[in-house]
């Protein structure tokens, strides 16, 4: 028998129709207990056909609304995705706030995609906001449920921390050549550049990896940043042109450049005082087979390392085999000829179906997400310490820094 606080099945509205919208649709396709139930984006054309692909995949009956308010308010959806871009992250969730705060609509949960916001006034905001209206809340950060980090930390951990001691050094790095959509390449819409895209990945899945299991993330204490950014290939004349023809006019990194490279060192502390450290390196400048991600985790006795692109699969192309450009590989494939790895589950291995699994239950049940927004308002601190020590070239006290209306100078108006 159902108890009266689980939901059989957690209806979701998506708000947010682009390229993370798509590889959320392929992972609910391995999670129970969930529909997708509704979508907004503010081009007609896009939330009807993330709908209709959503009803093609047997994950509905999902429709497409007119607006998020009539979607929080419809009665049919439990749960909202925030999917859309960094830049709308805040008023997206005002709406979300306000329509619960009526009364209206049968919304009892959100989850947002990484980074929860573009600074760390507007994380805040964020997090006040679905904490005001009585929203359980969840920070969709994908590589922290990857199968191949979970696997790994547990072993590491059981077999290694518990005989040799803990883990004290974490590194992560995420490369590929650039990012899908404008906006992402725009400094005052994105938040930053690749510091801001892809590090949030690097700095939360190196703190996963370095909190012992049953602790809370919290349980470990930042204490200084340093950085450096660079533009290594985007500013270069021909690449900037290149920009231009991909991205449009706006996205003009002769004027107005976002770093393309990014280095960042965290020292933090354990609750017995033991210093940890993350090593992270993030690039819109790599040109490889596509996405690539590597993890270590060191301690006294032991060391683990994942890299995705050391797959099981691949194929081999000849020079008599042309077809057109795509990613159906690797995302951000960049060949089509060669001898290529493929990732035959990316939704699998980057953790975006154990993540969803993850939030559905969780939502379901009632009951607090493993990562939540505090998770996501601290990441967004560790970013903006990190672009302060690269904006300064100091490294960056915590305890001596206020960061709370801190925003990276190529985010500035």
């Amino acid at each position: 028998m159902t108890q009266p606080n689980i939901l059989p099945t957690l209806r979701i509205g998506l708000q947010g129709s682009g390229f993370i919208a798509n590889f959320h649709l392929q992972a609910l396709r391995g999670v129970r207990n969930a529909q997708v139930a509704g979508v907004y984006s503010p081009t007609q054309a896009h939330r009807e056909a993330l709908a209709a692909k959503a009803n093609e995949l047997e994950l509905g009956p999902c429709r497409a609304f007119d607006s998020l308010e009539d979607m929080v308010a419809s009665g049919e959806v439990d749960a909202i995705w925030i999917l859309g871009p960094n830049d709308t992250r805040v008023e997206t969730m005002r709406t979300i706030s306000r329509v619960v705060r009526e009364g209206r609509g049968s919304v009892r949960a959100v989850a947002c995609e990484k980074p929860l916001a573009r600074n760390l006034a507007e994380a805040r905001e964020v997090l006040r906001l679905a904490e005001e209206a009585g929203l359980n809340h969840g920070y969709l950060e994908n590589q922290v449920f990857s199968t191949a980090v979970l696997r790994g930390k547990d072993i590491i951990w059981r077999r290694g921390a518990s005989i040799a001691g803990r883990p004290y050094l974490a590194r992560a790095s995420e490369e590929h050549s650039g990012p899908h959509k404008p906006w992402f390449w725009l400094g005052h819409k994105q938040g930053g550049g690749v510091l801001s895209d892809m590090m949030c990945h690097s700095v939360e899945v190196a703190r996963f990896l370095l909190t012992e299991p049953g602790k809370d993330r919290s349980s470990l204490r930042l204490v200084s940043a340093n950085a450096t950014v660079a533009n290594l290939k985007w500013t270069r004349p021909e690449y900037v042109e290149r920009l231009k023809q991909m991205m449009g006019p706006e996205v003009d990194y002769s004027r107005r450049p976002a770093e393309d490279f990014a280095r960042g060192t965290l020292v933090l502390e354990d609750e017995q005082g033991h210093t940890l450290m993350i090593e992270c390196s993030t690039s819109w400048a790599y040109v490889g087979p596509g996405l690539r991600i590597q993890i270590e985790l060191l301690g006294p006795e032991y060391a683990m390392e994942i890299n995705t692109l050391g797959t099981e699969l691949k194929v081999f192309l000849s020079r008599e085999v042309r077809g057109s450009a795509g990613e159906d590989l690797v995302e951000k494939q960049n060949a089509e000829q060669g001898l290529m790895p493929v990732l035959e589950d990316e939704a699998g291995i980057y953790g975006y179906t154990e993540e969803d699994r993850h939030m559905v239950e969780c939502f379901r049940k009632g009951l607090r997400p493993s990562e939540t927004f505090h998770d996501g308002v601290a990441v967004v601190e560790m970013l903006m310490a990190l672009y302060r020590s690269a904006e300064t070239g100091q490294t960056v006290y915590l305890a001596e820094t206020d960061l709370s209306d801190y925003v990276p100078p190529v985010a500035r108006a």
